[in-house]
């Protein structure tokens, strides 16, 4: 049985990237900061978020391709087609990407995150903490 699955972003990613083709493959390849604005509907959500906070942005990646199954890992014609599920590739059967940034500040609505490689554009589907070993928040 096939359950239908609906999202609602809670906000949306504000960067200086804003070509697919200027982003790095991972956040830690030299992607800049960025702003995650959220959703006024999700704001109360933030209570509780510090600035040092490590937490997993999870997006949308709105431009991804959701036909492609199998892809040669980083783009890279020497690597082998490999199944995307192996992979981090953002084409995918449901493109989600997974971010995890370190807060640099709270502005009302606004979070200051980073690094990021999502682009300029790109709805967040959710925010959540980064867990130590022990399940435990790793700034509390």
């Amino acid at each position: 049985m096939t359950v239908e699955a609906k999202l609602r972003p809670v906000g949306v990613i504000r960067s200086s990237l804003v070509d697919r083709s200027e982003a790095p493959r991972q956040g830690t390849e030299g992607a800049p900061d960025a702003w995650l604005e959220v959703d006024g509907w999700a704001v109360d959500g933030l209570g509780g978020l510090t600035a040092g906070d490590e937490i997993i942005v999870i997006t949308w990646l709105h431009r991804a391709r959701r036909d492609v199954l199998r892809v040669r890992p980083r783009s890279d014609p020497q690597n082998p087609l490999t199944g995307v599920f192996a992979t981090r590739s953002p084409d995918r059967p449901n493109p989600l990407g997974l971010h995890v940034v370190t807060v640099r500040a709270i502005d009302g609505n606004r979070l200051r995150v980073g690094p990021i490689e999502a682009i300029d554009g790109t709805p967040v589907i959710d925010i959540k903490p980064v867990l130590d070993i022990d399940g435990g928040d790793r700034a509390r």
